[in-house]
């Protein structure tokens, strides 16, 4: 679908029934009316329009309140597609998913350091587009791509302002990439990414607020409130992985000492396990009896829970959501955390904050990516 082709389905009163039908499908016209406050002439209307454009289809009858009984209303699904990109330090993956997040084609591409912002941007345009080929769906119905960057991201202009791993700076991402698919894109930071895949796909139900952190070799999250996430005035919201724990800690890649991140990512339990291996490689020590290596998660688990602590004071979420690899040792951490907050928390109430592991696994951060247009989509703001 070319860039901006799909203004119609971003209009305010076709937002608010795509995104009702979406919700509480299935529905009748009759319902949507009543719910959204819109009159039915308008709801009729629209829903023609949509159903023209196939992104809504009619079911079966629904049951009849006196009268005859009425068609109800679903989404469509299948109709349009989205790209979704996962950008991480070392590897470029792509997906292509329908609008329930379904995904149905992958590609990837390593990165290899060092490398220029052109070098970058070659090898981001080639997956993409590999992934588009590898795709039976037909470039009319993309809809566009959502892209998931690490590091500092300007989100109006999908700029990635650093990406420190890789060593590069001011990456103009949308722009390159509208230029090269001539297709909308928008670009988020991950760990705000996720948050936003959590909230649409995570099964979490209606949420107020939502902060969803996610380990692994960094730190980051994500606030969603009451369905949108939350950026600060300068898009560095949820950079939690860089609150300073202790002022004369390790050194972390920011340049600062003691942040969050240098205790609880995967690296950092290597280093106080003392072993040159994987995360996973250690988790399997503890769960095979060495008491040492367990008591490194559990030191972990605790370490966790202060970050987290200090999170609900200053953000009181509603829920918080962990993923990435280190909650792959959710036997081990989960309890410390759940302890450490019970006891650290300022009242019952806060000691009481939902705390729950993802179950969107490895695809958490490309979900997040795709959610990125569904947003843009049926969103009515």
């Amino acid at each position: 679908m070319r860039q901006g082709t799909f203004q119609w389905m971003k209009s305010v009163n076709k937002s608010i029934i795509l995104n009702k039908i979406r919700t509480d499908a299935p529905i009748s016209r009759a319902q949507i009316a009543k719910e959204t406050k819109l009159t039915p002439p308008t709801v009729s209307s629209n829903v023609k329009e949509l159903i023209e454009q196939g992104i809504v289809k009619e079911s079966e009858l629904g049951e009849s309140q006196g009268g005859r009984k009425p068609t109800m209303l679903l989404i469509d699904n299948s109709a349009f597609s989205i790209v979704g990109v996962d950008i991480g330090p070392d590897m470029i993956e792509c997906v292509m998913a329908d609008l329930s997040g379904k995904i149905s084609t992958r590609s990837s591409s390593k990165l290899t350091t060092p490398m220029t912002n052109d070098q970058f941007l070659k090898v981001l345009k080639g997956s993409i587009q590999t992934c588009i080929d590898s795709s039976p769906t037909s470039n009319d119905k993309i809809i566009g791509i959502g892209v998931a960057m690490h590091g500092g991201v300007e989100v109006e202009t999908g700029t990635s302002l650093v990406a420190p791993i890789l060593g590069l700076k001011n990456i103009p991402i949308k722009d390159e990439l509208e230029k090269a698919f001539d297709l909308d894109v928008k670009v988020e930071n991950d760990a705000r990414a996720i948050a936003l895949g959590e909230s649409w796909f995570g099964d979490h139900g209606p949420l107020e607020s939502m902060l969803v952190v996610n380990i692994g070799r960094g730190v980051g999250a994500g606030l969603v409130m009451n369905g949108n996430l939350y950026h600060g005035s300068n898009d560095i919201a949820g950079e939690v992985g860089h609150m300073t724990i202790d002022l004369h800690g390790d050194l972390c890649e920011c340049g600062n000492r003691g942040c969050l991140q240098t205790f609880i990512t995967g690296p950092a339990i290597a280093k106080r396990a003392k072993l040159e291996l994987s995360g996973e490689e250690i988790y399997e020590l503890a769960m095979n009896g060495d008491e040492n290596i367990a008591s490194v998660f559990r030191v972990t688990g605790e370490l966790i829970g202060v970050g987290l602590t200090n999170l609900i004071h200053i953000i009181n979420p509603e829920k918080i959501v962990l993923s990435g690899g280190v909650t792959k040792s959710e036997k081990l951490i989960l309890p410390e955390i759940r302890k450490t907050i019970e006891a650290r928390a300022l009242t019952p109430k806060a000691k009481q904050t939902a705390i729950s592991i993802s179950k969107l696994g490895d695809s958490a951060t490309l979900k997040g990516a795709v959610a990125l247009l569904l947003v843009d989509l049926f969103d009515p703001v």
